[in-house]
């Protein structure tokens, strides 16, 4: 019996940095963000959108075609929760109507947890094939002003059906892992923005890849060669590069620069416009690469790295199934992406400082987001979802 992603659909702001801008007012050259870590353009939450929000405009699209009920466990995948205690699962629970029935539970180990859920998900399948699970990873990538994480914001979230007989990807139960306990990547509870050692950082997901790798192939008959594509965890697009050159060359193989881009360019195109989106990211990369290759992908073999920094990383493969192009939202996808706002520097800094209450008042929500959810106050520590 086969498991794996039924139908996947992602969801970005509508208000989007043209990094251009950014580099102009840095005073520096803009090719230090569009050929140097590969990125074009920054998504930023509108006051009224948060990972919540975000979560269920991503899922929408799956739920109107299962049905609500048919859910039986929803995981939501967050690095950027909005309470430590609830699942912000539970909101989208309410806001997308599921059942009184299904489990909800809210993972978190950085970028990585979507890949847990996923594989928790595929368990729960597995044993109940007539189950579906819905996996949500959601985030918003924030980091301090005028620091070199600051062009690799982003937000963004993806939503997977997980089911027995999937139309898109068939995932394979063999598994490689590492973990590691190091502090590439951190946020303490008391900051909203996060803390990076960024070469540190990248030396660190590179050693877990190839440590990864070797445990994959441990398990697997599977080889670098029975790969046609690979999606790697996007912190910034030329990460991926980077990634897929440096397994190449664990495996001893000479790749040359049209291979590299054949095998990893089409999981980069909504990454460059809509940056890091932590746990979504390698998801909307898979979601690029299905919408965006040319080539018909059925019965190809395509490789997932995810890496969340701290570290816990997992490398593992699926096959895509006969028929995927018509269970995909491309067109769907394309229009949001197109429709997005331009914003200044200035209208940026006010959407990066909007206020983030925190005195227990009532405050009201700015109605700003052009998705079909949004959050409308916080209002005794409290936080009130409304259906647009």
């Amino acid at each position: 019996m086969s498991v794996g992603i039924d139908e996947i659909s992602f969801y970005t702001s509508n208000y989007y940095l043209d990094l251009r801008t950014l580099a102009e007012v840095q005073q520096i050259d803009s090719d230090k963000y569009y050929q140097g870590i590969g990125q074009e353009k920054m998504s930023m939450a509108a006051p009224d959108e948060d990972v919540v929000t975000m979560a269920a405009n991503a899922a929408q699209p799956l739920i109107e075609r299962v049905g609500a009920d048919s859910i039986s466990t929803l995981m939501f995948a967050t690095e950027t929760g909005v309470d430590q205690s609830k699942a912000a699962g539970v909101y989208v629970h309410r806001l997308l109507g599921l059942q009184a029935n299904c489990r909800v539970v809210e993972l978190k180990q950085a970028c990585y947890s979507a890949t847990a859920a996923i594989q928790m998900a595929c368990a729960l399948v597995a044993r109940q094939p007539e189950k579906k699970v819905l996996v949500v990873a959601s985030d918003i990538a924030r980091y301090d002003l005028d620091t070199s994480g600051e062009a690799t914001q982003g937000c963004g979230a993806v939503a997977m059906l997980i089911s027995a007989s999937p139309r898109l990807i068939e995932i394979d139960p063999e598994v490689g892992n590492y973990t590691e306990d190091v502090m590439d990547f951190w946020r303490p509870n008391y900051r909203t923005t996060a803390l990076v050692d960024g070469k540190y950082s990248t030396k660190i997901y590179l050693k877990s890849l190839k440590k990864a790798w070797e445990n994959f192939v441990e398990a697997s008959s599977l080889a670098f060669n029975d790969f046609s594509h690979f999606c790697y965890h996007l912190p910034f697009s030329r990460m991926a590069e980077k990634a897929h050159k440096h397994l190449a060359k664990v495996n001893k193989v000479g790749l040359s620069l049209e291979q590299v881009e054949q095998q990893i360019e089409d999981t980069l195109h909504y990454n460059r416009i809509i940056g890091n989106s932590y746990t979504a990211s390698m998801y909307i990369g898979l979601t690029s690469l299905l919408e965006n290759c040319k080539q018909n992908l059925a019965g190809n073999k395509v490789g997932f790295f995810s890496y969340g920094s701290g570290c816990v990383a997992e490398f593992f493969s699926g096959t895509v199934v006969a028929g995927y192009e018509q269970c995909l939202h491309t067109l769907t996808h394309h229009k949001m992406l197109s429709e997005r706002q331009e914003v200044s520097y200035e209208e940026y800094l006010n959407l990066y400082r909007y206020p983030d209450p925190r005195d227990g008042e009532h405050h009201d929500m700015p109605s700003a987001t052009t998705g079909r959810f949004r959050l409308a106050a916080i209002s005794g520590h409290k936080r009130e979802y409304v259906i647009c």
